[in-house]
């Protein structure tokens, strides 16, 4: 009963959602307060287990955990945000804040390498103006026509109708996620890909948004393991698409024609000629004046040049294409948003302990592998409930 009040705990979008779950399904009355407890008891002693291993990993003590080396892996990185409120303060949400969670999806795939680029030419959702606004809205908010102009529904597409190809089959996702800082997910995801050995696939990558902080995991963690960079295609498009916007006017035919004749630039790698380009359009408006407003289109073009430039040697993606790597980071983009489905909302407010222990059941109810009997089989520190606590919900009185 234990294990199933935490995986539903862990899963539903709340504590008051998951104890309604568990009198319906498993008829069992157990409180929202009590399944916080267990929960954040549990995910504490989860949360305690890796950090062990985390040791294990510094001290070169850690094994590893497979069969064999995996042929194509991927680790993806990518953060999100969830409300605390102040410890110690009592009942009620008192000095509430946003904090960050860092979010990894460690993948495999089976292995898929061609002679030449597979897909030389941008598929059909790349020049696609509805997908295209659809991304650029739900990620940056970039999307849409003018200000003062009402923006239509823009439709989710399937990916049949996108024409949205996969380089590889995914195999075995893992998640990594914490409300730690930088530092400790960096050594927490190093652990994670030599447990599972993800360091001695033949072909391996990294992808990620473009982050300073988690460009800098990868220097520090990744690199002399093998591991390439690979830039985010779909956040370099959103870059792009918001730059033709402010060069050309905001949801304009020529702001669409300048667009589509930067993503192919990119997808074909020709990352020389991307900046070129983008700098000819930096002359015409000017560099931007100290203090120019975000929106401003000078500055919204300048931003790009530099983030293209800072990312220029993760763009070569005909190459990473032939190799069967991914181009995109969507699985952890994904992932955020189940992991924010329990843990971020207009009414959550957690205490750190709290986030972190959350965090943990979650990550592992993501995650692929055997970590949940693993956990599991490890003897819990105390009883789930009292002598006589968990009873059956009280019976409906007939209609």
């Amino acid at each position: 009963m234990l294990k199933k009040a935490v995986r539903q705990a862990a899963c539903a979008a709340s504590f008051r959602e998951a104890s309604d779950d568990l009198a319906a399904l498993a008829e069992r009355a157990i409180s929202p307060s009590h399944l916080r407890r267990l929960s954040e008891r549990v995910g504490s002693e989860w949360r305690d287990a890796r950090d062990a291993e985390v040791q294990r990993y510094r001290e070169h003590q850690l094994p590893r955990d497979y069969a064999a080396p995996p042929a194509v892996a991927a680790v993806m990185l990518d953060g999100g945000r969830y409300q605390s409120r102040a410890e110690g303060a009592g009942r009620g949400v008192t000095d509430p804040a946003w904090k960050e969670i860092q979010v990894a999806c460690c993948q495999t795939y089976a292995p898929r390498e061609h002679r030449s680029d597979p897909q030389p030419d941008p598929p059909a959702w790349l020049v696609d103006r509805q997908e295209v606004a659809r991304l650029a809205a739900e990620i940056k908010g970039h999307a849409g026509p003018a200000a003062g102009r009402a923006a239509p529904a823009v439709p989710r597409r399937s990916r049949r109708a996108r024409g949205k190809r996969r380089p590889s089959r995914r195999l075995v996702r893992t998640v990594v996620a914490t409300t730690r800082d930088v530092e400790a997910f960096g050594w927490q995801v190093a652990a994670e890909v030599h447990r599972r050995g993800l360091d001695c696939a033949r072909r391996k990558a990294c992808l990620a948004d473009g982050s300073h902080a988690l460009w800098g995991l990868f220097e520090l963690h990744l690199v002399a393991a093998g591991f390439i960079g690979i830039l985010d295609f779909v956040h370099l498009l959103v870059y792009l698409y918001a730059a033709a916007g402010a060069a050309e006017g905001r949801g304009s035919d020529a702001a669409w024609g300048l667009y589509v004749e930067w993503i192919g630039l990119a997808w074909a790698g020709r990352v020389v000629a991307l900046l070129a380009a983008l700098q000819v359009v930096q002359d015409r408006l000017g560099p931007p004046p100290r203090g120019a407003r975000e929106d401003d289109p000078r500055r919204v073009v300048a931003e790009t040049i530099g983030y293209v430039r800072n990312n220029r040697e993760r763009i070569d993606y005909p190459s990473y294409r032939r190799r069967g790597l991914p181009i995109s980071s969507a699985a952890v983009e994904s992932t955020i948003k189940r992991m924010n489905r329990r843990i971020k909302g207009s009414e959550k407010f957690w205490l750190t302990g709290g986030a972190e222990a959350v965090a943990q059941l979650r990550a592992a109810y993501l995650s692929e592998d055997d970590r949940i009997d693993r956990y599991w089989s490890r003897p819990c520190r105390g009883r789930a409930v009292g002598p006589g606590r968990l009873g059956r919900p009280p019976a409906k009185a007939p209609q």
